[in-house]
């Protein structure tokens, strides 16, 4: 039987591409989460003696958790750090370079009077191709923890920080102030274990919705 040969290898070159693209829409999304501070850098100190550098590792581990449990791997999930020690600004920005990460988001707790409440987010305050990206994913993160958290909404804020000054030009980067501290009922919400899950999963579909 006569055997097209270019029609077989048009057919197989066919099925390579065919690989690759699969490959390249399958790869999953890089996301570094930060939670701030750590070791001897408590971060804010609020009520009851509450550490931000506590509350941010446990909603970080906890986003960690539900991609696996919920979303099944869905993203490649990284931590700046997973325990309660001290990683330099300059580290946490390297990981995420050297990871080429789609999404940096650092989180953090606010601290003021006793009457200031509610979540704010930070982007950088530069002229970037990522700016816009960055925004769009701290209002899709701001929204659902409003939404279905009844945190009130302060909005987007502009900031040079370390960590969004060195992460912007690489990847859209959010820098999240989740709650004071210092209000009495948002640093008891912190203290129970529920609320940490109800925020990390309002986190991660924040995420998951702008992606």
């Amino acid at each position: 039987m006569k055997v097209n040969l270019k029609k077989k290898l048009k057919n197989v070159n066919f099925w390579i591409l065919a690989f690759k693209l699969c490959f390249v829409f399958g790869q999953k999304k890089i996301i570094v989460i930060d939670p701030g501070h750590g070791g001897i850098d408590l971060g804010a100190i609020g009520i009851g003696n509450i550490q931000e550098k506590d509350i941010v590792l446990k909603v970080a581990k906890e986003v960690l958790r539900l991609n696996k449990t919920l979303l099944n791997d869905r993203f490649s999930i990284y931590l700046t750090r997973y325990n309660d020690t001290l990683i330099s600004l300059n580290n946490r920005v390297n990981l995420a370079r050297s990871l080429k990460a789609d999404l940096f988001v650092s989180l953090h707790c606010n601290a003021s009077s006793t009457t200031s409440r509610g979540m704010e987010v930070y982007i950088h305050n530069s002229n970037n191709p990522n700016t816009e990206p960055s925004t769009n994913l701290g209002l899709s993160i701001l929204n659902e923890v409003a939404k279905n958290l009844n945190f009130e909404a302060r909005g987007i804020k502009y900031s040079n920080f370390y960590v969004l000054r060195y992460t912007i030009a690489h990847c859209p980067s959010t820098l999240l102030e989740l709650g004071f501290v210092t209000n009495v009922h948002e640093a008891h919400y912190f203290l129970k274990p529920m609320n940490i899950k109800a925020l990390s999963l309002a986190v991660l579909i924040g995420i998951y919705n702008y992606l």
